[in-house]
């Protein structure tokens, strides 16, 4: 039985680099035909000069820059989601209180929410409050799903052997909520570093990513853009599996206990 499932994963992982492979040939055929630079780069070229460009100080310490504020933004977005989701699931008043906010973040564009932030705060900040505004929303809503959707007999059944809140909270809560909390995390990563270094291309932060993107868009250095995007994805990819990895541990922990 091991090895079909096994062999469909391997099938899958290949069809997936197949398909990578496939769209970078696409984006180096585009760049031949154009055949102009400040239009299109290949991905060879990009890769290239990321190297180039690694190997400059400034550029860990922009990566650096970015990534603490983001991972901060989105790390403090988690926490509070997840508290004021348990608040709200038990009292009505909570939710009714955060709903408002919620709905707030949602609808309000980006860019009007960066104008207004930068006339309360440094710019040094913005890419925190940017992340965790467009962050929040998501986690507190599928947390407050998953919490609300908690079997009811298994509720009961937990009244019924007079099971403490730690317990009920770790043999109940927790495998239901857990795929919610994981898979919305996963999501909820990729908008933090979008809306995180959209925050600071409008805001241009001294040393961080967001400002060289801007600068290699005044010089139309394209290389560099694509270098600093691909270079941003990376980053985003390693947090994101960084993550699952600490969730996922943390998970497995409580179950133990």
């Amino acid at each position: 039985m091991l090895y079909p499932r096994r062999t469909s994963t391997i099938n899958r992982k290949l069809a997936k680099a197949l398909s990578i492979l496939f769209w970078l040939l696409v984006w180096h055929i585009a760049a031949v035909v154009v055949s102009q630079r400040i239009l299109i780069v290949s991905p060879v070229e990009v890769v290239v000069r990321l190297i180039e460009l690694l190997g400059q100080g400034k550029l860990w310490a922009a990566g650096a820059f970015s990534t603490l504020r983001i991972a901060g933004g989105f790390l403090l977005a988690l926490a509070s989601a997840t508290i004021l989701a348990a608040l709200a699931s038990g009292h009505s008043w909570v939710r009714t209180i955060v709903e408002p906010v919620v709905q707030a973040f949602k609808v309000i564009p980006v860019a009007s929410i960066v104008i207004v932030v930068l006339i309360w705060v440094s710019s040094r900040n913005l890419s925190v409050i940017i992340s965790f505004m467009m962050v929040f929303p998501v986690l507190y809503t599928n947390i407050l799903s998953a919490i609300d959707s908690t079997d009811r007999n298994m509720l009961e059944m937990a009244s019924a052997f007079r099971l403490t809140r730690w317990r009920r909270l770790r043999l109940v809560y927790l495998p239901q909520v857990y795929p919610y909390f994981l898979s919305s995390s996963t999501l909820a990563l990729g908008l933090a570093w979008k809306s995180g270094i959209a925050a600071e291309v409008i805001g241009i932060p001294d040393g961080s990513l967001g400002e060289r993107l801007y600068d290699a868009k005044v010089f139309f250095a394209t290389a560099d853009v694509f270098a600093y995007t691909l270079l941003i994805v990376i980053l985003s990819v390693l947090f994101e599996q960084l993550m699952k990895l600490l969730i996922r541990s943390v998970g497995r922990r409580l179950e133990v206990v």
